[in-house]
């Protein structure tokens, strides 16, 4: 089955999506992470991709693996400093970076997170630190194959789908 990307219009098949292993990883950390971070995260994974190639699916993978732990913890270590990372303060600084790509204060490729971990440490917001549950708690960390509450149709359609893969390997 052909699909195509809403934000670049790059045709693909979900087939070849879920049998790569960091394509799926991707697609199943995005679908576990839900809500308006999703698409910010999204079109901020965009800034590393290359001027004249795509973003591979094993950078992307890496790069949503760096970000993850932070973005479940709720907060970030800056220089030595904890500052206080909720779920505003990650679309905030996703759009500030987009912001600042858009208008040419920003040259892309990105090389590393260090720009927008710089805009969460300053973010207006940071009175405390509280731990943030993706998802508002329907979901568990991208981990295939693990049991979680039942969330979204995207989720629930890769689960399927890895589980006719698993089916099909032991068949």
């Amino acid at each position: 089955m052909k699909t195509r990307c809403p934000c670049c219009g790059a045709e693909n098949s979900l087939d070849a999506l879920i049998a790569h292993e960091q394509a799926r990883q991707s697609l199943w950390t995005l679908a576990n992470i839900g809500g308006p971070m999703t698409q910010g995260l999204v079109r901020y994974l965009g800034l590393f991709r290359p001027s004249k190639s795509a973003l591979s699916a094993s950078r992307m993978a890496t790069l949503m693996a760096e970000l993850l732990p932070d973005i479940q913890a709720g907060q970030i270590y800056r220089n030595g400093q904890s500052y206080p990372a909720p779920v505003a303060a990650w679309a905030y600084a996703f759009n500030e970076v987009l912001s600042a790509r858009d208008s040419g204060r920003l040259k892309t490729p990105l090389k590393s997170h260090g720009y927008l971990y710089e805009i969460i440490a300053g973010w207006a917001g940071n009175v405390a630190s509280v731990p943030v549950s993706i998802n508002d708690g329907t979901a568990t960390p991208a981990i295939i194959g693990s049991s979680r509450p039942l969330g979204s149709k995207v989720v629930d359609a890769v689960q399927q789908l890895e589980e006719m893969k698993n089916e099909q390997a032991t068949a």
